[in-house]
């Protein structure tokens, strides 16, 4: 009798809604909420009495017309906000699918086989009357090469035509027009414009090595060197002294005693020739300019591997492939360990391995 009537105990069971119960109906209706944004469950059928006991139904649920499976709020009667993508829980995923499809990285522009193809709109007789109507240069037919050098491009290394033990003095790879031991260097439009080849100096110096002029280099560093130093006897000359001065030195001080020579066969001082340079005053004894000239010691090569590396820097540093900026117009040098009354008029410039090098403050003799 006293729990079929309307008392806290009554309100628990369906027999306070068949008595009409005020508050029953409300305690007992239920609404449909939706579930978390992105979640996998079920839409979940809370009670309006957030207090009421469901746990023995908790779990179950029915199939509703348009909305599909609806199951009854949990125990905690509490609608978990957070969606799957935030609560990584393997339970709660199911069997849920997911597929995630790489992306491909961006593929490099290329211009591919538009070079190849002719133009359709004019015919083979027609194309040849085609010509630059302001110049006719000596690049013609290689317009596309041109146009391809515009591209972004891997940098490929360019062979120096040194070998390769010289190939970190090099500083030049467009040697002297003469020196016929170089093949002359392919134009990179990339660096040069086109139009630049067109404007081109065709003077007689065009093509000769002039060395780059710094603050405080002489006026006769402009002069190129004379079209008889790529002669053999000349090589031999400048060989011989790279070999007998600096054969104990590294490859940059046997190269900086060549570019002295040089130096000198420009200046209007001196001879006009490598070997009139090298041997000058050789009749007198240990008064010459290079004193293995006149030491009165027999100049013989006692080390052909030596001297093979002299003629590469021979060669290399009259075409002007190799020249030192540090050593520049220098056009005398001494051994450290000796002290010339000459060095105090004199520039110095840099000391490479035991020699240093001095340039003068007149552009001659002193």
């Amino acid at each position: 009798m006293w729990i079929g009537f309307p008392t806290a105990v009554s309100l628990q069971d369906m027999a306070s809604l068949v008595a009409g119960n005020e508050g029953a109906g409300a305690r007992w209706n239920a609404y449909v909420e939706r579930a978390a944004a992105g979640s996998v469950h079920a839409a979940q059928m809370p009670f309006r009495d957030a207090g009421a006991t469901t746990g023995a139904i908790a779990g179950s649920g029915l199939s509703a017309p348009g909305i599909g499976t609806v199951a009854f709020t949990a125990k905690t009667g509490v609608l978990d906000e957070m969606p799957d993508e935030l609560r990584v829980v393997r339970g709660d995923k199911k069997g849920r699918v997911v597929k995630i499809a790489p992306v491909a990285p961006p593929k490099p522009f290329g211009a591919g086989s538009v070079f190849k193809r002719t133009s359709l709109l004019m015919g083979p007789a027609e194309r040849k009357q085609v010509r630059m109507a302001f110049a006719h240069p000596d690049i013609a037919g290689k317009e596309m090469q041109i146009a391809q050098a515009f591209y972004v491009r891997q940098e490929k290394k360019v062979a120096p035509g040194v070998p390769a033990y010289l190939a970190d003095l090099v500083t030049n790879d467009r040697p002297d027009i003469l020196a016929t031991a170089y093949a002359p260097p392919k134009p990179d439009y990339a660096r040069a414009s086109p139009f630049e080849s067109l404007l081109r100096d065709e003077s007689a110096g065009a093509g000769r090595f002039i060395p780059p002029i710094a603050k405080g280099d002489h006026d006769w560093m402009k002069t190129p060197l004379p079209a008889s130093v790529f002669s053999k006897a000349e090589q031999t000359c400048l060989a011989n002294a790279i070999y007998f001065e600096a054969r104990g030195e590294g490859l940059k001080g046997q190269a900086a005693v060549a570019q002295v020579v040089l130096n000198r066969v420009r200046n209007p001082a001196y001879p006009g020739s490598i070997c009139g340079v090298v041997y000058q005053n050789s009749s007198w004894k240990n008064r010459c300019q290079f004193s293995f000239a006149c030491d009165g010691i027999p100049d013989r090569i006692l080390s052909p591997a030596h001297y093979k590396v002299a003629e590469q820097i021979a060669m290399a540093v009259t075409a002007g492939k190799i020249f030192i900026p540090e050593v520049a117009s220098s056009t005398h040098y001494y051994a450290q360990y000796v002290s010339p009354g000459w060095a105090r008029s004199m520039e110095k410039m840099k000391k490479i391995g035991l020699h240093i090098f001095y340039r003068t403050y007149g552009g001659g003799w002193s």
